[in-house]
C-alpha cells in the first residue's frame, strides 16, 4: 500500500503569514503538518509515500520519500494536482490533502476498508466549525446520504434539512479496481473546459468533483465513519486550534 499526499495548493488563505513557505510545511508544536503525516502513515506499515508538490518545491526534504512536482499547479486545482501522479495509481493507494491532521485511529480505519474506493467521512463535523470562525461552515465539503448510509452527493455546503450530512476529510482509499474505475471515468469526460459539476472546468475541479462523477457513473463510493481526532488547517485560527489538539 502507498500514499499519495497532494501538496501542490498555494494555502491562499494562510500563506500571508507564512511567506514563502508551503503550506503543509507550517509547523505544529515543532514539527510540519506533513511530517506528522508521513509518521503516522510510517508506524502504520506505508513506508511508500509520494508527495505532489507545487510552489516551492525546493523545500521539501523528506527521505524515503518521492516526489513529483505540479509545474502547472496555477493552471488547475486539486484533482489536476493528482493526475501529474495518475501513473501512481495502481494497487491500493490512499490519497491525502496535505493540511489535515488525523490520529491513529483514523489511518488504520481507512486501512482496513476493504471497498473499491472509501472516503474517510465525520458525521459529528460541526463541532469542528465551533471555534472557526475565519473558516465557515459554508466551506465544509458536505457528504450527503440516504436513510441506508449510502453516499448520493457530495460537495461544499449541503443544505437539506432532516438529512444525514457528514464531513470529507480529506483521505480516500482506493483499491486496484477502484483506480482502474476512477481513471476510467477520468479519461471518459468528453468536455474538459465545460462547468464539472461545482467547478467552472475540469481543469479547476476538486476531488469532491471528480467523487460526485463517479456516484453519477454508478461508481459506488463507500463512505469510512471517523470518530477520532483531526482538523484542517486553512487559516491562523485553524493553526492556533490544532496545536490545542495534537
Amino acid at each position: 500500500m502507498k500514499a499519495i499526499i497532494i501538496a501542490a495548493g498555494s494555502g491562499k488563505r494562510i500563506s500571508e503569514n507564512f511567506i514563502n513557505t508551503p503550506k503543509s510545511l507550517i509547523q505544529v508544536n515543532g514539527k510540519s503538518i506533513i511530517s506528522k503525516q508521513i509518521a503516522v502513515l510510517n508506524s502504520n506499515g506505508i513506508n511508500e509515500i509520494i508527495i505532489i508538490t507545487g510552489p516551492f518545491k525546493e523545500k521539501f526534504s523528506f527521505s524515503n520519500v518521492k516526489f513529483i512536482h505540479d509545474e502547472n499547479h496555477l493552471q488547475h486545482d486539486i484533482l489536476g494536482s493528482l493526475m501529474v501522479a495518475k501513473k501512481e495509481l495502481l494497487d491500493d493507494v490512499i490519497i491525502i490533502y496535505s493540511d489535515i491532521l488525523f490520529d491513529d485511529l483514523i489511518i488504520k480505519k481507512v486501512i482496513n476498508s476493504k471497498n473499491d474506493i472509501g472516503i474517510a467521512i465525520d458525521l459529528n463535523w460541526k463541532k469542528q466549525y465551533e471555534h472557526r470562525k475565519s473558516h465557515p461552515l459554508s466551506e465544509a465539503e458536505n457528504v450527503l446520504f440516504d436513510n441506508s448510509y449510502k453516499i448520493i452527493e457530495i460537495k461544499k455546503n449541503i443544505q437539506k434539512s432532516n438529512s444525514i450530512i457528514g464531513e470529507f476529510l480529506g483521505i480516500m482509499k482506493l483499491s486496484n479496481e477502484g483506480c482502474k474505475n476512477f481513471l476510467k471515468i477520468y479519461e471518459k469526460i468528453s468536455d474538459k473546459n465545460k462547468q464539472f459539476h461545482d467547478a467552472k472546468s475540469l481543469n479547476f475541479a476538486y476531488l469532491t468533483d471528480m467523487l460526485q462523477e463517479l456516484i453519477e457513473s454508478n461508481v459506488e463510493v463507500h463512505p469510512i465513519m471517523i470518530d477520532s481526532k483531526w482538523c484542517e488547517i486553512d487559516t491562523i485560527e485553524d493553526l492556533k486550534n490544532a496545536e490545542d489538539i495534537f
